[in-house]
């Protein structure tokens, strides 16, 4: 049986270096490429939250009476009913 002569085993030994030192090259590559595409969903998660949170309060101000009222006023002609127009009606028991 042959033995493998010494300059082939440093061969082997070098590919087999330059091989596992490729493989960690290429994860850490893709491994900044995952923590970018992370950081780009992080940022549009935050810029939807804000357009939420300002559309929340443009509900919040369009359901207020402060705005309700003046548009019920304007559009409908609706006013503010004063004492003696409130009618109470009894509850109907069935």
């Amino acid at each position: 049986m042959r033995r493998m002569s010494d300059s082939k085993r440093v061969a082997i030994a070098i590919g087999a270096l330059l091989a596992s030192l490729s493989v960690v090259t290429w994860r850490q590559m893709r491994a900044l490429e995952v923590l970018e595409e992370l950081h780009d969903v992080g940022q549009e998660i935050e810029v939807v939250s804000a357009v939420r949170k300002d559309l929340l309060g443009e509900i919040q101000y369009l359901e207020s009476r402060g705005r309700v009222v003046p548009e019920a006023r304007e559009r409908l002609g609706m006013h503010n009913p004063a004492a003696d127009e409130i009618v109470y009606l009894s509850g109907v028991n069935p």
